[in-house]
């Protein structure tokens, strides 16, 4: 769930990552000396896999999930990978004698990997997988000391199984353990907790700020003493985990978050092949050394073997990153919507600005989002902070949940009380409209929260502002818990003298109905009033929240609108298409359904690839935005296709960018060219648009 797009420093670890594990695979300064060598490859180079769970899980792991698909999409990927690489090593196990004997193939499929080295795919998949459900179900608390038992228990089965082995109780357990698994070095124990705290520090946005570069110093020497003196006293079994490793890593990981730096996606292909490939250079290189006779240099020499695998290695990767054709899909888009979630960011914390104390934003994310899409808005304002949401069905809080959200979900409409077990299961709030609707949902014996509505003049939904006996009886209810109470204003975006003289008198009408409840000693409830407009227009309304609705995607419900307090919002949407084609028209003929335009002279018209299918109201007929320079719209808007005048714009070509709103083109001006509102433009806004996130 990461927003940012400059991780590049992580793309060039990723390469010092994989020339590590080839180093603990040829152990480069063995001929120098043993300490120094173990130090290095046994102990420092072991940042390396953690490294990779980690990056891995920054990218992957949240709380946030839209269907799982990017789980899935990795877990797929992983074991596509790991399956071609059983099937490359095959020749290699044949010649060593892998499938005879003892060999257990199963539990090496599942936890060992059936080369040395391909234990780390599987390993993979299961730490995801493990570090997915952790953080989905127990969020990241829960995630962390769970992950960190499981791979307390890994250290007693590696690093520390001397301790293991010296107490009876345990030594019979990890025998049992053993006899299932090989190492404790594998996805059950090792790699969930780098799997979550990966995922922690791209949610919660733990870039390097401070001093990462002395404590990831000062926890690798605490690492290299631990190594040093589990292997002076023989407590190792394997020596893959460590106790200081786990920070070591989590300070190395901040320091490489820390500024900018251009991805480059092309490091992150070359090392996961140098991963793979590198034993394949060892045979290689130890197989030319026998033919050539270099041996004494190429194999026992084993920094000049080192290196002649890493450059062997780094080079096929590389070569194999630049070369082959990343199998990764392109979108090629037809229509879509940009979403710039900066500006929404800005939006939420400027209109935070504007309430009064004590008062908290709740984001209106019904109609998904006005046309924003409900899953990366709520996402990305509950991320900045906002605690409380508002919803128009129950299906669309359904889907909220399950997503990720945890903050309070109003759903404003109403809901039949036969589905009051979901409202529960999905911790919603929902609007009580009616003393019949209270106790309908009250007899269902289901305990959940509920607000309740008042009207107040707009003669909608709710219990009339007069009824104190029947909204005092909702109180009374065993199965409803009241947590607030709140009406609707319906002309607050209105300033004639008419408009402001009836919203003060809702305002009026729903203090009284607010004091008479707290005078019946329902103090602790909460109050909401105020739309985008009952802000901007009436910023002194004492209430604990304002329901945010069209201002916080950064635009006005018309052009025309001139409230009495300007918001400083942005933008947050903008709709474009291609140029698929071009046409050339004589003077008098005719374009489009109904033969509605007519060129008065030669022009140039362009089709686009956009319709009233995807939002665009049918009697649409303003500028669009193309290379800089605005086109009139001509003829009548189709389902799948418009047509714009390109006469002017001599450059104009086939897949050029058409912008139908941003780039000086507001969704104001199209609301009004088409006599509606923005609500109902963005909110209708097509599912088939593709959305790209800025």
């Amino acid at each position: 769930m990461n927003e940012r797009k400059d991780f590049g420093r992580i793309d060039i670890f990723r390469i010092a990552a994989a020339v590590m594990v080839v180093a603990i695979h040829t152990y480069p300064f063995a001929d120098v000396s043993r300490t120094l060598d173990f130090v290095f490859t046994h102990v420092i180079c072991r940042v390396a896999v953690p490294f990779f769970f980690m990056t891995s899980g920054f990218f992957l792991i949240s709380h946030y999930a839209e269907n799982g698909k990017k789980l899935t999409e990795f877990v797929k990927k992983t074991l596509i990978i790991y399956a071609v690489s059983i099937a490359v090593y095959i020749p290699i196990n044949i010649y060593s004698g892998y499938f005879g004997g003892d060999t257990n193939f199963l539990q090496d499929i599942i936890f060992n990997g059936t080369m040395y080295h391909l234990w780390y795919l599987p390993a993979s998949v299961m730490g995801a997988c493990i570090a997915w459900f952790l953080v989905r179900r127990l969020d990241y608390g829960w995630a962390i000391a769970i992950s960190a038992v499981l791979y307390a228990l890994g250290l007693l089965g590696d690093s520390y199984y001397g301790v293991a082995e010296s107490v009876g109780v345990l030594k019979t357990v990890y025998d049992a353990l053993f006899r299932v698994f090989e190492y404790t070095r594998n996805g059950l124990f090792f790699a969930p907790i780098f799997f979550v705290l990966g995922g922690f520090a791209a949610e919660k946005r733990c870039y390097g700020k401070g001093a990462e570069k002395l404590l990831f110093v000062l926890f690798l020497d605490l690492m290299i003493g631990e190594g040093l003196l589990l292997n002076m006293f023989g407590n190792q079994r394997h020596d893959s985990m460590y106790i200081f490793l786990v920070p070591a890593v989590w300070y190395l990981f901040m320091l490489l978050l820390k500024g900018e730096s251009r991805r480059r996606k092309t490091l992150t292909r070359a090392a996961l092949v140098m991963y793979i490939v590198h034993p394949m250079v060892i045979v290689g290189v130890r197989l030319a050394g026998k033919i050539f006779g270099l041996e004494g240099l190429l194999v026992e020499n084993n920094l000049v073997h080192f290196l002649a695998v890493t450059v062997i290695s780094a080079i096929f990767a590389i070569l194999w990153a630049e070369l082959i054709p990343s199998r990764r899909k392109e979108k090629h888009l037809r229509a879509w919507k940009e979403i710039d979630l900066s500006a929404l960011r800005h939006n939420a914390q400027a209109l935070q600005g504007m309430c009064r104390s004590g008062c908290e934003l709740m984001a209106v994310v019904k109609a998904d989002a006005y046309g924003h899409g409900a899953y990366d808005v709520s996402v990305c304002l509950e991320k900045s902070g906002v605690n409380a949401f508002a919803v128009a069905t129950i299906d669309e809080g359904i889907d909220l949940r399950k997503s990720g959200i945890r903050s309070d979900i109003l759903i404003l409409g109403y809901t039949e009380h036969k589905r009051a077990g979901e409202l529960r299961k999905y911790r919603l709030t929902q609007t009580v409209v009616s003393y019949e609707h209270a106790k309908a949902l009250d007899n269902e014996n289901k305990a959940i929260d509920v607000h309740i509505k008042i009207d107040t003049g707009m003669h909608r939904l709710g219990f009339d502002a007069g009824d104190i006996e029947g909204i005092m009886k909702c109180f009374e209810m065993k199965n409803l818990n009241v947590t607030g109470v709140f009406s609707h204003l319906c002309v607050s975006d209105e300033s004639s003298v008419e408009s402001d003289s009836f919203t003060r008198g809702q305002i009026s009408a729903f203090k009284r109905v607010v004091g008479e409840i707290k005078k019946n000693n329902a103090t602790d409830i909460k109050t909401h009033l105020q739309s985008s407009y009952g802000l901007l227009n009436y910023p002194d309304i004492e209430c604990d929240y304002v329901r945010a609705g069209i201002a916080l995607y950064g635009v006005y419900s018309s052009e025309h609108d001139m409230p009495r307090h300007e918001a400083d919002i942005l933008p947050v949407l903008k709709l474009k298409a291609k140029v698929v084609q071009l046409k050339s028209l004589a003077s008098g003929e005719t374009a489009g359904y109904g033969r509605c335009y007519r060129a008065e002279k030669p022009v140039t018209i362009a089709d686009v690839s956009i319709g009233y299918a995807d939002g665009v109201p049918r009697n649409f007929c303003g500028d669009v935005m193309i290379n800089g320079k605005a086109a009139p719209v001509v003829g009548r808007i189709c389902m799948d296709q418009l047509s714009v005048d390109v006469t002017d714009i001599p450059d104009a070509s086939v897949g050029d960018t058409v912008t139908l709103i941003g780039d000086g083109v507001t969704a104001e001006m199209m609301a009004e060219n088409t006599a509606t509102i923005t609500n109902e433009l963005l909110s209708r806004m097509g599912k088939r648009l593709e959305t790209v996130i800025k």
